[in-house]
């Protein structure tokens, strides 16, 4: 019934956008992730066909782009940032000198690789 996991020390996958990610909790109604994107990187774009997330930085700082419809803005991201990537959204983002570590909760739960797909991009 109850679930506990430690941070693994090595990505569980490589996200279509790029970023190295590290699978942590799910339940019925969401899933946590861990994002890395190496010192001076910059991910591609991609959309999310069905999830919305909410994104937590834990280290780093960079940059993230979002568009949705007529809406569109670019956002520095440091320690304590917290943002939200509703469904449908085009994101993109870039690392700084340090890079960037971020905790995503994706709701509902990450339904697998297809669910992200390329966007035209900022960067």
């Amino acid at each position: 019934m109850f679930r506990t996991k430690q941070l693994s020390e090595r990505p569980d996958v490589e996200a279509r956008d790029g970023s190295d990610v590290r699978k942590l909790l799910s339940l019925d109604g969401g899933s946590v992730a861990h994002f890395k994107l190496g010192p001076g990187r910059t991910s591609k774009a991609v959309t999310h066909r069905t999830v919305e997330e909410i994104w937590y930085c834990v280290s780093g700082s960079g940059e993230m782009w979002r568009k949705l419809g007529e809406d569109e803005s670019v956002v520095e991201i440091t320690v304590g940032t917290c943002l939200t990537i509703p469904a449908g959204t085009h994101f993109q983002f870039r690392s700084g000198e340090e890079g960037m570590c971020a905790l995503a909760v994706t709701m509902p739960p990450w339904p697998g690789e297809d669910e992200a797909i390329f966007a035209d991009g900022i960067w």
